[in-house]
């Protein structure tokens, strides 16, 4: 008898390192092949904004209501972050798992630590520039930032991409379609 359980896997790189990019032609791949695939949604304490709608941008709470299920431990991993809290619910990742479902997490360095820790058997996965000399150059490239935070991510990049080795994998995203192929066999083949 087979395990059909799903898995949770945990992305995680540096600012400009294509996460987003790579997980949404993952995600292309997926829907071509066997339609598994579920981006993991977090709950918020923040209001929503414009059109975002409950359980599709996040899961919206109240304090009160996020702090219970702190209580409950419900939470794969939470922070606080400009005065309120945002967290990977974990009912969310544990119904998609059940259902076979494979859950991505795309998180940053210090959340992902907390997740291995409290879901040691997910499959984590670091995505590394070709070099910081393109980070740099990417996140020049995409204007949405003043000269002040490009300066603080890649102050900080370097300090990331020195805890690679806590990951299970490495994929490098010198190009998209490859990167994201090299993830999809990574899970395929488990």
């Amino acid at each position: 008898m087979t395990n059909n359980k799903g898995k949770l896997v945990v992305i995680s790189a540096p600012s400009g390192c294509g996460k987003g990019t790579i997980l949404k032609r993952l995600f292309e791949i997926d829907k071509e092949n066997n339609n598994e695939f579920v981006l993991s949604i977090s709950m918020t304490t923040r209001e929503p904004r414009g059109v975002e709608q409950n359980g599709v941008e996040y899961f919206f709470a109240s304090r009160e209501e996020f702090e219970d299920m702190i209580a409950q431990d419900k939470f794969v991993e939470y922070a606080q972050f400009n005065g309120n809290y945002y967290g990977t619910p974990k009912p969310f990742v544990e119904k998609c798992t059940d259902e076979g479902k494979t859950v991505f997490l795309e998180i940053e360095v210090q959340g992902a630590a907390k997740v291995r820790e409290k879901v040691p058997d997910c499959i984590s996965i670091f995505i590394l520039p070709p070099s910081l000399e393109e980070l740099e150059r990417r996140l020049r490239g995409r204007k949405t930032e003043s000269e002040e935070a490009i300066a603080r991510r890649l102050a900080v990049a370097p300090v990331e991409i020195a805890r690679q080795d806590e990951f299970d994998y490495r994929v490098i995203n010198d190009e998209v379609d490859r990167a994201a192929y090299e993830i999809y066999n990574i899970i395929k083949n488990l």
